[in-house]
């Protein structure tokens, strides 16, 4: 027996993630989106130049981390046998992360946005967690 075999390992390991499935969530991006909204709806009900300002840094922070989120979990989480069994999903993230951007929550105020981006998280997270259970 030559040295090879003895150190070849005889079984192989595989892993769906990264790391440890139990650090993904769309639960992040849609707390963050959340907050994208409420910013949104503090600034439109204030007059106060300053609130707003802030309220508009904020809410492109958080749509931001949202973005990152959907990242995450667009390129670490799914693998190839997610986006064959959910052809859509590529779509519903470039969506998503436009809505986050600057043609989105980045660059708008306005709520039916945020609410918008909302909806496909939503449709994200469904898929995930439809996963989770295969």
């Amino acid at each position: 027996m030559n040295l090879f075999t003895l150190i070849t390992p005889k079984t192989t390991a595989s892993a769906h993630c990264d790391l440890p499935c139990g650090i993904y969530d769309p639960a992040q991006a849609k707390l963050e989106a959340q907050s994208v909204k409420a910013a949104m709806e503090k600034y439109a009900a204030s007059s106060d130049a300053d609130f707003k300002s802030r309220a508009v840094a904020v809410k492109e922070e958080r749509s931001e981390m949202v973005k990152h989120h959907l990242w995450v979990l667009w390129t670490d989480y799914f693998k190839a046998p997610h986006f064959e069994a959910y052809p859509q999903l590529h779509l519903l993230f470039n969506e998503a992360t436009k809505l986050a951007g600057a043609g989105g929550t980045k660059g708008s105020n306005d709520v039916a946005v945020a609410d918008k981006l909302l909806a496909k998280i939503e449709e994200i997270s469904e898929i995930f967690w439809a996963t989770k259970k295969a």
